[in-house]
């Protein structure tokens, strides 16, 4: 039996992850040790997720922080990976100001500590990373934006126009947020574990990552977070914009199935940019209508002039070279099926 070890795996694509490649015969190692608690509180809390995955057979959760260098080699030493998913992060630019050094020693350090790992007693594994589309910083946001009646959107005469933002923009000369550097020190990491040392490595440069699953809070997980203000009349604060920012939005199922297929046949580290792109975009104006019609509920919004620094003003994956190279990927999920299934499960859970 293969095997397969998840970093964060109580976190929405982790967990995700789990669930798929238990389906594909695999036995998985999760790692998780809900730090998500400590970022973002009870909101962020992902045990009830760690409980659930407990329930499968074939999952192994070890409750280990990706900064411990002695759990992490011994894990490493025991058992040969056949694929490694690292998922595990602070995932909020707002929260890595109040203590950068955690936020970099979990993001770039922790990801070294996995490839040095992986180089070492798994080399002829798969590396498959979870960046972000932070690591171009604010470069995004000095495309020709043209403001529209709830969105803002390019000048139909640029080239992102038509797919989105490919591979090929720049990560310098910007703000990247503390965060977004901290991914920036771990997707070069990353590219060069394969490049240097002749590795299959890959980083999935992420648009907005959705799905129920989600254990979203204020400062991370935009659309599940914005249905549980809305359902239960809490107050969801719009930062910036005229709340008419854009964010591509893909179903976790979706990303995990392009990590299996670029499993199935892998690359020297490569990177792709990846999201919702023209399939799946919304705005916050627009996704308050959408949930709003849904849940028959107004929202509680307040709108608050100064936007997040470093914040995208519209953000649309183009993941045209990811389907070049596996054309047999395809989407599951639409905005409006992801905007559905959120408000459904919630509401099944009564929130």
């Amino acid at each position: 039996m293969k095997k397969i070890l998840i970093t964060g795996s109580g976190g929405l694509i982790g967990s995700e992850a789990v669930k798929f490649f238990i389906q594909k015969g695999f036995l998985v190692f999760g790692i998780d040790n809900n730090m998500r608690k400590y970022f973002f509180g009870d909101d962020g809390d992902n045990l009830w997720n760690i409980s659930k995955l407990k329930t499968h057979t074939n999952y192994i959760h070890l409750n280990i922080d990706i900064r411990d260098k002695e759990k992490i080699e011994e894990l490493f030493k025991i058992n040969k990976f056949d694929l490694i998913i690292h998922c595990a992060a602070q995932p909020s630019h707002d929260w890595a100001v109040r203590e950068p050094f955690t936020d970099f020693e979990i993001n770039a350090n922790g990801t070294l500590n996995l490839l040095e790992n992986f180089r070492n007693y798994c080399p002829k594994a798969v590396f498959i990373f979870t960046s972000t589309n932070k690591v171009y910083g604010d470069t995004p946001n000095k495309l020709p934006l043209i403001e529209l009646e709830d969105r803002y959107e390019i000048d139909e005469s640029h080239k992102y126009a038509k797919e989105g933002i490919n591979e090929k923009m720049s990560i310098d000369h910007s703000k990247h947020s503390i965060f977004g550097a901290s991914k920036v020190a771990a997707d070069i990491l990353v590219q060069e574990y394969g490049r240097y040392f002749n590795l299959k490595t890959v980083c999935f440069r992420g648009g907005c990552l959705t799905g129920p699953a989600h254990s979203a809070a204020e400062l991370h997980g935009f659309l599940v977070y914005l249905v549980k203000c809305i359902a239960t009349g809490k107050k969801y604060t719009i930062f910036g914009y005229k709340g008419k920012q854009v964010r591509d939005n893909i179903h976790s199922y979706d990303l995990v199935n392009a990590f299996y297929h670029f499993y199935l046949n892998p690359r020297i580290g490569e990177v792709y940019n990846i999201g919702g792109s023209r399939h799946s975009n919304i705005s916050m104006k627009e996704a308050i209508k959408k949930i709003e019609h849904i849940l028959g509920k107004k929202g509680n919004i307040e709108y608050l002039d100064n936007n997040r620094s470093g914040d995208h003003i519209w953000y649309i994956s183009d993941v045209t070279k990811f389907k070049n190279h596996y054309p047999e990927w395809n989407y599951k999920f639409d905005i409006d099926d992801i905007l559905n299934e959120i408000c459904n499960v919630l509401k099944k859970n009564n929130f």
